[in-house]
């Protein structure tokens, strides 16, 4: 009889925030392929000339702004998620790893294969929407890990849940008790995604090439980032009963001078504050638990940005981090 572990994948983080620590992270970040998609003379050159020398300074105080007692929020919220997925599951094998920095996919497949009755993963990438700089690399990083170590061990790849109505109730029962208070406009604010990206997945030429082709039906929507995150956001909404003037969605973290998705996140607080909202609720569901781009970027410097251009109060929805109903879900999985 087949015995099972799960491993869930994060993103990862550095591990400490200071100027050296965070150099490694970017690096090891920036240097994939999947993230930066070019050769590799020339995105050695970027990371190296152009980001290296002075972003992980900024990075590092970004990332004392949000630190924990404990460690980085993305690793401790992580490990709490576990922690109560844990105690859904009982005795089945369950791992977390990151895929930059530590604990590595590597090392925690190493470490559930040392029981040599384990003969299938089920490998969990903790991302709601397909993307190659997140779901792919992160598949791939565990494939080689198999590969290199001559692994008798199959790898079950759970696929991206933007649309499973599990998640979709799971998002709206963690955010309810905000959205029961009283507030203008909610922004559903996704991690951006260089439009190519999207356009090198879609042979057809079908992505990004009309206003509403994310809401006709086609096969490209399978690796469609931003047609994806736009279906959460109208499950979501259609549960929630939400009017379309009090939402609008939006994309932060861009980084390079690439086109990304839009509009962006910061412009759009901007002219939501032009428009007269002076309460906004931020909520950033291609995020499963709270990290830098939640606690800082938004919380902290969406804050700033939407005060200055004349609101009165921004406020984070939580991510689902280690929310009963997450954990339920992501239980139900595992057994599946």
């Amino acid at each position: 009889m087949s015995k099972r572990a799960i491993l869930l994948a994060n993103l990862g983080s550095p591990d400490s925030p200071t100027t050296p620590a965070v150099r490694r992270y970017l690096n090891q970040f920036l240097m994939d392929p999947y993230v930066i998609q070019l050769p590799w003379i020339l995105r050695r050159t970027i990371v190296s000339l152009f980001v290296l020398p002075t972003r992980p300074k900024a990075s590092a105080e970004a990332y004392k702004s949000v630190w924990t007692p404990t460690g980085s929020p993305l690793i401790v919220l992580s490990e709490q998620l576990k922690a109560a997925v844990k105690s859904k599951i009982g005795d089945m094998p369950l791992a977390l790893a990151m895929r930059y920095g530590n604990p590595s996919i590597e090392q925690q497949i190493l470490a559930l294969t040392e029981n040599k009755e384990i003969d299938e993963i089920l490998y969990i990438p903790l991302y709601p929407h397909f993307a190659d700089s997140t779901v792919t690399t992160s598949i791939e990083e565990a494939k080689q890990a198999i590969e290199k170590h001559n692994l008798s061990v199959s790898l079950n790849v759970l696929p991206p849940f933007y649309d499973n109505p599990q998640y979709i109730d799971a998002l709206v029962k963690s955010a309810e008790s905000y959205l029961s208070q009283d507030h203008d406009h909610i922004l559903f604010s996704y991690h951006g995604l260089p439009e190519s990206h999207i356009t090198k997945l879609d042979p057809s030429g079908h992505c990004l090439q009309q206003t509403n082709c994310c809401q006709i039906e086609h096969p490209a929507h399978k690796t469609c980032y931003r047609h994806q995150v736009m279906k959460t956001t109208e499950l979501f909404v259609q549960q929630m009963q939400l009017e379309k003037s009090r939402y609008s969605v939006a994309f932060q973290s861009r980084l390079g001078r690439a086109k990304w998705l839009g509009p962006n996140t910061e412009d759009r607080l901007r002219e939501l504050a032009a428009q007269g909202i002076r309460h906004v609720m931020v909520l950033c569901p291609a995020f499963v638990t709270d990290c830098l781009e939640t606690l800082e970027e938004i919380a902290i410097r969406g804050e700033e940005v939407f005060k200055e251009a004349g609101g009165q109060k921004l406020t984070l929805i939580p991510c689902m981090n280690d929310h009963p109903a997450w954990v339920n879900v992501l239980s139900d999985w595992c057994q599946t």
